[in-house]
């Protein structure tokens, strides 16, 4: 593996927000998988304010995520996160998803950390950081933040469910309540047939939402 430094974002990484949102993109597409997009200004917004994380190898851009803070600093989410292809398979998005997540702590002490996701790997990634999965209505009630899932292919799922349910998997780490000992509930397979049976009934959901359009 290169080598690759993970670092906090500034401006003088502001050039990279372009290919950032290409990759998040077409990652998105060869998944098959919903997403919030992004903007480059966007990026570079939080690049600028200090709440992004790129990683390097040398000029070349490797990975990236960003901090998103929501209802006056309670929360926090960790969106975006990403691995150029070349370095992927490397355990790369584990080590920014730390890094990403040590900033986000040391930045925001009594916030709590929470994310919505799709990927069996970042439910794992988070499991291992001492999430735990939850109930929508445990997560942020701020507007700004569900309103940036309208350009996700399945608002429509989560509008019709009243943004308690969709096909993505709400997680939560609060720092008030952390443990010595992280208790072992991550199941990939149990977690995969759950996730199948849940989109299958989403969807079909879905399908009867546009029939009747």
């Amino acid at each position: 593996m290169e080598q690759v430094d993970i670092i906090i974002a500034d401006e003088s990484h502001l050039n990279f927000a372009y290919e950032i949102c290409e990759v998040i993109s077409d990652s998105a597409k060869v998944r098959g998988t919903g997403i919030a997009k992004r903007t480059p200004e966007y990026i570079k917004t939080k690049m600028r304010n200090g709440n992004a994380i790129i990683a390097l190898s040398g000029e070349q851009f490797a990975g990236f995520c960003y901090i998103e803070v929501w209802g006056h600093e309670k929360y926090v989410a960790h969106s975006g996160l990403i691995v150029h292809p070349k370095y992927r398979n490397q355990g790369l998005a584990k080590k920014i998803k730390e890094f990403t997540f040590k900033h986000s702590l040391k930045k925001y002490p009594t916030a709590k950390v929470f994310g919505i996701t799709t990927g069996l790997a970042v439910m794992k990634i988070n499991s291992d950081l001492g999430y735990k999965p939850v109930t929508f209505s445990e997560l942020t009630d701020d507007p700004k933040f569900w309103s940036g899932c309208k350009t996700c292919t399945n608002f429509d799922i989560l509008t019709a469910k009243d943004h308690k349910m969709c096909l993505c998997t709400g997680m939560l780490y609060d720092p008030a309540k952390k443990v010595a000992k992280k208790e072992k509930w991550f199941n990939k397979k149990v977690l995969k047939r759950l996730k199948n049976i849940k989109q299958t009934m989403l969807t079909s959901n879905k399908q009867l939402l546009l029939w009747k359009k």
